[in-house]
C-alpha cells in the first residue's frame, strides 16, 4: 500500500466529506448557486471523488480574491469542474463566494472586481495540479531518490509498469520530488471508491526529468488498496477512469 502525500489541498484532511457533501457546502457557500444548470448539479450525484485546488490568487491593499478549481470524477469515468472566485470587494468586506461551471466566465467575473493596480501588492498565478507545469516544473529534494524510484516499481501492480530500461535510469536519480495530481487523504467513505494520482518526478545525474505516475485505488475485488506505476501521464489518468468505471 503506497502512502498519501503531502498536498496543498483546499479542504482540512481531518473534515473528509463524500464528494456529495463538497457539491453541497460549495453551493451553500456560493451567492449564485441558483445559476447552476440543474443537469450539472444531477451529474455529481454519485460521483466517485473529487478534488480542489487554488487556481490563482491576488492581494493587494487588503482586499483579496482567489480562484479555487474542483473537479469530481463521475460514476461514468469523466470529470466534472466547477470554478469558485471568493473576494472581499463588496462594501462590508466580508468574504463572498461565486461559483461557476465556465473558466472563462470565473475569468469574466474576476475581471470586474476593483483591486487597486498601484497599490502595494501581489499577484499569485497558480497552475492547476491537474495541468501540465512549464519548466523548470519541479523543486526537487536529494533524499534517496533512487532507493524511492526502486521501492516504486517494486509496489507497481499493473503488467505493463516501467520495466528494466526505465529502472536502470532511474537507478542514477539525483533527486526527486512528489506531487499529488488528483484525490486526496481519507476523503473516501465507507463502500466508496478511493484513487488517487501522484506524479514521481526524478532528477538524473545529466539532468535530465523523468516522471512516473502512480494510481493508487481500490478498485479491487476485495476493496485492497493496488498501485499501478505508468511513464505517461495520460495512460495513468485513462486507467483511472477505467478502474472507476469498474466500480459502476
Amino acid at each position: 500500500m503506497s502512502v498519501p502525500y503531502d498536498t496543498a489541498a483546499y479542504e482540512p484532511p481531518e473534515s473528509p466529506e463524500s464528494p456529495e457533501e463538497h457539491l453541497a457546502r460549495l453551493l451553500g457557500r456560493a451567492l449564485n448557486s441558483f445559476e447552476l444548470p440543474d443537469e450539472t448539479v444531477r451529474r455529481v450525484e454519485g460521483a466517485l471523488a473529487y478534488d480542489d485546488s487554488l487556481h490563482s490568487a491576488h492581494h493587494s491593499a487588503g482586499l483579496h480574491r482567489e480562484t479555487y478549481r474542483h473537479t469530481w470524477l463521475l460514476a461514468d469515468g469523466s470529470a466534472l469542474t466547477l470554478w469558485e472566485l471568493v473576494h472581499n470587494t463588496a462594501p462590508h468586506g466580508a468574504p463572498q463566494h461565486e461559483v461557476y461551471v465556465d473558466e472563462e466566465e470565473a475569468r469574466a467575473a474576476t475581471a470586474r472586481l476593483a483591486l487597486p493596480p498601484d497599490s502595494p501588492g501581489f499577484e499569485l498565478p497558480l497552475p492547476v495540479r491537474l495541468s501540465p507545469v512549464p519548466a523548470p516544473r519541479h523543486t526537487y529534494v536529494s533524499d534517496g531518490s533512487a532507493d524511492h524510484a526502486r521501492r516504486l516499481l517494486r509496489r507497481a501492480e499493473n503488467a505493463d509498469r516501467p520495466g528494466p530500461e526505465i529502472a536502470a535510469l532511474l537507478a542514477t536519480a539525483s533527486a526527486h520530488r512528489i506531487t499529488q495530481a488528483f484525490g486526496g487523504p481519507g476523503r473516501a467513505g465507507r463502500g466508496r471508491l478511493s484513487i488517487s494520482l501522484y506524479e514521481h518526478a526524478f532528477l538524473l545525474g545529466d539532468g535530465v526529468e523523468i516522471s512516473l505516475w502512480e494510481v493508487e485505488h481500490t478498485a479491487t475485488p476485495d476493496g485492497r488498496h493496488m498501485c499501478e506505476v505508468y511513464v505517461s501521464e495520460d495512460v495513468a489518468r485513462r486507467t483511472m477512469e477505467r478502474r472507476a468505471a469498474r466500480v459502476i
